[in-house]
């Protein structure tokens, strides 16, 4: 059987067309910069490590990756931007706990985190503490609990925002203890050590961007979060070790807009996750002693899906509202 040039070319064609989206979307994924939005102001821990993430996925994609800071709004300027960004691949941003928890503490949910959004990677996480002016009458976590109890409403805590991890997490602590402290949020948790550094808050709650000032000396460090102590900050018990069952680290990733197709999620995933275990991003989340909390594409929207659950409950059991 002989077949014309005609034929030839449209049987041609229609195979094309039948191909899988996702071969399709890798051949030509991407051909032009992409933006990834970081909702926080430069200089911080998660801007530090997507930064250094975004520099590597650039030569794996063979496009420049910009790094677009937004902050504000309690760390949700990103998600804000993927409501109106088409779902071509071209703009992604953080995804972290702020964003899965915010439809439960509103009035008008503006979205939801599970089915809003493309979820794309689970990256890492932060080392959470708390810490006061180096040379300041609190040398310890009994100590700050006694000050508390001594002066209700009167010890001052810091953090990145309201309704953040960090914020609930230190209102938790707080009704565990049975003490009354006074939370003044920063926009930004650099922003918000270097407020307790000079003396404007007593205390700040928040993500290891306090370390280079606790290794100065201008603050000390009286607890952290996680499950085991911090290598970098041997001398600083964990809450468990202080008598509270608690371990938080509010794991994160990078997430686009609803709609993306397959084969762009997983040519984003791929060089995302090449960038994570890279040599040069090791370094950023060791700098900054965050965890490896790597999630592939099906296991990230598990964890979004299992966490949205989770901050509903506790917005219920708490009672929270921000509006």
């Amino acid at each position: 059987m002989t077949l014309s040039f005609g034929t030839t070319r449209r049987a041609l064609v229609a195979a094309a067309l039948a191909l899988p989206a996702v071969a399709r979307a890798q051949g030509r994924f991407p051909d032009r910069p992409l933006r990834l939005i970081v909702p926080w102001p430069p200089g911080g821990s998660a801007d530090a490590q997507l930064r250094s993430a975004a520099e590597v996925a650039s030569r794996v994609l063979g496009q420049q990756v910009v790094v677009e800071n937004r902050s504000g709004a309690s760390g949700t300027m990103g998600a804000m931007a993927m409501k109106t960004t088409r779902p071509d691949g071209y703009t992604i941003t953080q995804m972290h706990l702020s964003i899965i928890r915010r439809p439960y503490i509103v009035r008008n949910p503006p979205w939801d985190a599970v089915t809003d959004f493309s979820h794309i990677i689970g990256m890492t996480g932060w080392l959470f503490g708390i810490a006061v002016k180096g040379d300041g009458p609190i040398k310890s976590f009994a100590d700050y609990v006694a000050y508390a109890k001594a002066n209700p409403g009167r010890l001052t805590y810091t953090t990145s925002g309201i309704a953040t991890t960090n914020h609930l997490t230190m209102e938790d602590l707080s009704a565990r203890l049975g003490i009354d402290i006074v939370h003044v949020p920063y926009r930004a948790a650099n922003e918000a050590a270097v407020a307790v550094a000079s003396g404007e808050v007593m205390s700040v709650a928040d993500a290891s961007s306090w370390g280079p000032l606790v290794e100065g000396g201008q603050l000390r460090l009286i607890c952290v979060w996680s499950a085991e102590r911090s290598k970098r900050f041997p001398d600083a018990p964990t809450l468990r070790e202080l008598g509270q069952d608690m371990v938080v680290t509010s794991p994160y990733g990078v997430s686009g807009p609803k709609g993306m197709d397959p084969g762009v999620v997983r040519v984003l995933h791929d060089a995302l996750k090449e960038a994570l275990f890279s040599p040069e991003n090791t370094r950023v989340r060791d700098q900054f002693d965050m965890p490896l909390e790597y999630y592939d594409t099906a296991a990230y929207l598990d964890f979004v899906t299992r966490r949205a659950a989770y901050e509903k409950a506790m917005a219920e059991r708490l009672n929270l509202r921000i509006d």
